[in-house]
Order: structure tokens, then C-alpha cells, then sequence
């Protein structure tokens, strides 16, 4: 009996210890289950970072570019427009400030642009502004008048200041209506004279009109 009792006990001692060897083994699988689930997770982690990180370069890369590729063109732009307006500068140094200066308030002015011929005329102060009417004002200042070859071309008649503006006359070329007209009619036409700063232009346009000035 006693013999019977001792196998059952050492039978129940050999399933112990294979149940907790199982156990021991299942939860060893477990955990390098999780293990490699963790490991697989944290090498998708960074393949998504590194991906992204690459993404990133390439757009950094691409905004480069696009931005050096603009950069260049206006470099290049304002390079060719210094050079333009330098070689624009050197063809007016051969004419007179004066010429230019005829010329560019035409050519703002001016009803008709493009003349056979820019007649330009010096009229002195103290000249009357009407010849033709003994009640006329006269210019308080030295005038320029400019005017085109046909009547229809109209005419300027200004005074300079000699900082890029000039004092503007609105007189005729031609007086027509009837005359005597009094003082006081030439004397609003001399306070109401319009003060134009005059553009600095260039160009062949300039060139052109400069060589048709007539100076009387």
C-alpha cells in the first residue's frame, strides 16, 4: 500500500512539474511574441520617420531650387535692365541737357508725340503773353514754348525750376476769340500755371525726337 501511495505521489510530482515547464515555455513564446511585435512596431516607426524625413528633404530640396531659380531670374533681369538703361544713358551724352530736356517735356506734354519737327522758342520776361491784345500781361519769367510743325500738334509753354518740374502756361499757340480781353484775363492765366514734375525718359523715342528740334 504504501508502495501504491508512493507512485501515485511521484506520478503527481512528474505532471507538476511538466505542467509548470509548459507554462514556463508558453509564456517564454509570449513574450517573444511581444517581443518581436514590439520590435517589428518600432522598425515601422522609423522606416515612417525616415521615409518622411526623405519627403521632407526633397520638398526642402525642390523649394530650394524654385527659390535660387527665381532669385537668378531677377538678378538677371535687373541686370539686363542696368545694362539696357546704361547704353540708353551713353547714346543721350551726346546731346545737350537742354535737348533732353526739350524732348522729355514733349514727349509728356505734348498732344502729338511724333513730329516732323520740334520747334522750340525762347521768349524773354516782360514779353507780352498776346502780342496782339494791348491789354495783355506779361510773362513774369523767361519761357519756353514748344511746338510741332502743323497746328494741330499743339504747343507747350513752360518754365523751368530746375529740379525736375516745371511751371506750366496754358496759352495758346494761336489766340483766337475777341480782343481786347482785359488784364485780368492773362493775369488768371499766369496764377493758374500748373506745377508738372517731368519723367526722366530714355530711349530711342528721345533719340528720334531730338534730332527734329528747330531752336528759333
Amino acid at each position: 500500500m504504501k508502495k501504491i501511495y508512493s507512485i501515485v505521489t511521484l506520478f503527481m510530482l512528474i505532471t507538476l512539474l511538466t505542467g509548470c515547464a509548459e507554462n514556463e515555455e508558453s509564456q517564454t513564446d509570449l513574450n517573444d511574441d511581444s517581443a518581436a511585435q514590439a520590435e517589428k512596431k518600432s522598425e515601422d516607426v522609423k522606416k515612417k520617420e525616415s521615409d518622411f524625413a526623405d519627403e521632407s528633404s526633397e520638398d526642402n530640396d525642390k523649394e530650394s531650387d524654385e527659390t535660387n531659380t527665381e532669385s537668378s531670374k531677377e538678378t538677371n533681369s535687373r541686370e539686363t535692365n542696368a545694362s539696357s538703361k546704361s547704353k540708353e544713358d551713353d547714346a543721350l551724352s551726346k546731346f545737350s541737357a537742354k535737348e533732353i530736356e526739350y524732348a522729355r517735356v514733349w514727349l509728356q506734354i505734348g498732344e502729338i508725340k511724333d513730329v516732323d519737327e520740334l520747334n522750340v522758342r525762347h521768349i524773354t520776361a516782360g514779353t507780352p503773353i498776346n502780342p496782339n491784345d494791348e491789354t495783355s500781361a506779361a510773362y513774369p519769367e523767361d519761357v519756353i514754348q514748344l511746338s510741332g510743325s502743323r497746328l494741330v500738334a499743339g504747343s507747350v509753354t513752360y518754365s523751368g525750376n530746375g529740379d525736375g518740374t516745371i511751371n506750366v502756361y496754358n496759352v495758346p499757340l494761336r489766340w483766337d476769340g475777341n480782343y481786347p480781353a482785359g488784364e485780368k484775363f492773362y493775369r488768371d492765366i499766369i496764377e493758374s500755371t500748373e506745377l508738372v514734375s517731368v519723367d526722366p525718359r530714355n530711349g530711342e523715342e528721345m533719340i528720334s525726337l531730338i534730332s527734329v528740334i528747330s531752336i528759333e
